[in-house]
This record gives structure tokens, sequence and C-alpha cells, in this order.
């Protein structure tokens, strides 16, 4: 089985819709009350594409979902693949300097920030703060910064994932009397994060899994065999009464259908449970190109 992880965010995600479209208004209420009853699940619907996406912890969860719609909402759905919540982070220090200069005939925008971001290793959350003393910044300003590089952490500059991990403080600044404005130093914080990004080294993350694989002793090597097939590090073993207990960390993104595979190849008695690890960067391939599996369950 899988635990409820204590993840910061549900880990993944899929696209949902009726098989009829008489049934639309039906799931969407559906969905609704689920949401209501459950803390990690979340419903969104997709901009670009018009899609219902709903967001869950584990594959379990989804199991437990769609058997609901279907016998206790009476909907039946169309699923697609679903989605890990991947993440990108920086490994770099960098203090960038940019200036926000634009003019329309008599009125213009000037803003000039000067940001040190460092990685933030103790916390997923985003961490601002001011360092201009004696209140020579105006107080909306520094709201303005901070505002737009919100924005820009929403969807990070490797592969459009939100960026956790991430402190960024203010240490300098210039504005204009008539020119300057929240939302020019809000465009000029944006601007200075994107500005810095190639050199801040960010890094593409993954949520990884705690496993462990309870088997008969017989069976050690071959579920050792399948952990390292999905990317899994052995983390150690141990005996218990007479099954062996295979501890090891495995990507969410290899999780599919690993604990049939274990079935299988066990016949019937391994068992597995695994819960929320954390996030570790996703391995490069040795040419440099993107991962293979960044946007998709493996």
């Amino acid at each position: 089985m899988m635990e409820k992880p204590a993840a910061p965010w549900p880990l993944l995600q899929i696209a949902i819709e009726p098989k009829s479209k008489t049934d639309e208004e039906k799931l969407l209420v559906a969905l609704s009350k689920i949401a209501d009853q459950d803390p990690w699940f979340d419903v969104k619907s997709d901009r670009e594409s018009g899609q219902t996406i709903i967001a869950f912890m584990s594959e379990l969860d989804l199991d437990i979902i769609i058997n609901r719609l279907r016998r206790e909402f009476k909907v039946d759905v169309n699923i697609g693949t679903p989605q890990v919540a991947y993440r990108e982070t920086i490994t770099h220090t960098y203090k960038q300097d940019y200036t926000h200069k634009r003019r329309s005939g008599v009125t213009g925008q000037f803003a000039r920030v000067k940001i040190m971001f460092e990685p933030n290793a103790d916390s997923a959350d985003f961490m601002f703060e001011s360092k201009i003393v004696g209140g020579a910044f105006p107080n909306e300003y520094i709201a303005g910064v901070e505002k737009g590089l919100r924005s820009v952490l929403s969807s990070g500059p490797f592969a459009g994932f939100p960026m956790i991990g991430v402190k960024a403080a203010l240490v300098d600044g210039a504005y204009h009397d008539t020119d300057s404005s929240a939302l020019a130093f809000e465009v000029a914080g944006r601007a200075c994060l994107r500005e810095a990004a190639p050199r801040l080294g960010v890094q593409l993350l993954e949520p990884i899994m705690k496993v462990e694989v309870m088997t008969p002793e017989d069976h050690v090597g071959t579920v050792i065999r399948e952990l390292n097939s999905h990317r899994g590090q052995i983390r150690g073993q141990e005996t218990r009464g007479v099954a062996v207990i295979v501890n090891a960390t495995v990507p969410l993104a290899n999780m599919s259908k690993l604990e049939d595979t274990l079935l299988l190849h066990s016949k019937g008695q391994a068992r597995l449970c695994a819960s929320y690890a954390g996030y570790a960067p996703v391995p490069l391939p040795p040419d440099g190109r993107d991962p293979p599996a960044i946007m998709a369950v493996a």
C-alpha cells in the first residue's frame, strides 16, 4: 500500500473528463464535494486547454477518487496520463542589478533594483527581505518588487515548473519622484530574476518516495532488481521474522505500477509501503538533454 505522504502539496495531477457531455456539471459538483472532504485533493481548470485537472497524492488516492465518482456519484470518466509535481530551484548565489526605464509621451516608468538571490536549502518557501534601511525606500515599492518576484517563481525558467528554495534580498534600489510606481517596481522585480536566472544554476527537482518492501528471502534478489530498474536506490535491508525488509528510495515518476510488478515477480508475496521522502535533483542524461520523463509518470 502507499501511505499518505506528508508532502507540501499534491504530488500528482491528471486531466479528467466525463464520458458523457451531459455529465459535465455532475462531475464538477462531485469533484467539489470530494475536495471539501480531502485537504490533499485539489481541482482546477487549465485555461489553455479548457481541461479539468485534479491533483492528488498517490495512485491509490486516484483509484479511490475514480471509484467514488463511478459508484457514489454515478459519473463515468476518462482520465489522462498522471503528471508529477516537478519543481525547480537555484544552486548558486548571485547579485543582479536591473533598471526598468520606459517613456511614453510626457509620462514614464522608472525602477532600479539590486537583488541578491541565494539558495534556501532549509525551506521550500520563498523568502524575501529588504535590506534597505532608514525608510529610504517607499514600502509600496518594496511590496511591488516582492510581488514581481513571486509571479516569476510560479513558472520557473528550466521547464516552467514552480520554483522552490529561493531567498531574495533587495539590497539597493533607486526611484524617480514622478516616474516610479509600485507597478514599475513589480516589472523590475520580474525582469531582475529572469535576467539573473542563467547565473543561478537553475535545477529541476523531482519528488522522491521512501519505499519499504517486505518479501520472503527467496525473492530479495528479484525485488532489488525491480527497484533498481525503477531508478531506485537501495538503502539497506533487515530480517524481520521469516521476511526480509528491503529499504529504498524511488523517484515518484517511476513508482507507477511498481507494486503490481513486485507482486507479479514474487508470486504475490511481496508487500510495498511508500511515503513521501522529499525532493531531489533530476539526473540529466550524459548528452545533457532534458530528462525524458519530466512531464509524466514513467
